[in-house]
């Protein structure tokens, strides 16, 4: 759990300088220059990445169950991430209507990616991990659309075609993820959720207590006694017999 919270801060850190230290961000630009800093960020970004990888992965091993997920919410994600798959690739098609709509796709594909998982996911690694995702999202969106407003910027409006376009990608990359690699890669079918029952959380094992001392002295001195009447009973029977 450690190396996922310390991949979480390096990673989201590494993303949020902008919004928590933009002056100290520029004077770090200035100071090392603009590839230097780009060079420092995707650092933090790759080692961020792998640690909560490797973090996500070791505490799925043990998992700490918050909440059981209902079957609606698994119902839900799969349209969520839908519109998380189109919402990122509208940030890397140019001239579509949906970036000059929502101006950062990006970060509201990761919002929505976030909200999907943690609706489906009760894990506290799942929380940590997606609520965190979750959180930076929010914030980085709003940060973002009032820097927009602040300095005035306008996105172009997008063309038919490259909204379309936009729509298609995204349809087939999520179509893609979905189908095969988030099985490979994550070791869990999302379709197979939505069929399957919600798997109520373990209760923990009873702890049964030994019995006191004294009561086991009691009942040993009971089984002997019924073992000595038996046996005196059994000369008995013999004796008569004679």
């Amino acid at each position: 759990m450690a190396l996922l919270i310390i991949g979480l801060v390096l990673f989201l850190g590494a993303h949020s300088t902008r919004m928590l230290a933009d002056q100290a961000r520029s004077q770090t630009i200035n100071r090392i220059g603009e590839m230097g800093w780009k060079g420092l960020i995707t650092a933090a970004s790759i080692g961020g990445f792998v640690l909560i990888v490797i973090g996500y992965g070791q505490a799925r091993s043990y998992p700490l169950p918050l909440w059981t997920a209902p079957l609606w919410a698994y119902y839900l994600t799969i349209p969520l991430t839908f519109i998380a798959f189109v919402l990122i690739t509208a940030a890397y098609v140019p001239g579509n209507g949906i970036k000059a709509k929502v101006g950062h796709p990006m970060v509201a594909g990761v919002k929505t990616w976030a909200f999907a998982h943690l609706l489906a996911n009760g894990n506290l690694a799942d929380v940590l991990l997606f609520g965190s995702f979750l959180i930076w999202a929010v914030a980085s969106f709003v940060s973002s659309r009032r820097r927009d407003r602040v300095n005035g910027t306008t996105y172009p409006a997008g063309t038919a075609a490259r909204s379309g376009l936009t729509l298609v990608v995204g349809t087939v990359l999520w179509a893609v993820f979905m189908m095969v690699l988030h099985v490979r890669w994550i070791g869990v079918s999302p379709l197979g959720m939505v069929t399957a029952p919600a798997v109520p959380v373990a209760e923990p094992p009873a702890i049964i207590e030994p019995a006191p001392q004294s009561e086991l002295k009691a009942e040993g001195a009971a089984a002997e006694g019924a073992a000595n009447a038996s046996n005196a009973s059994d000369a008995a029977k013999t004796d008569t017999s004679k």
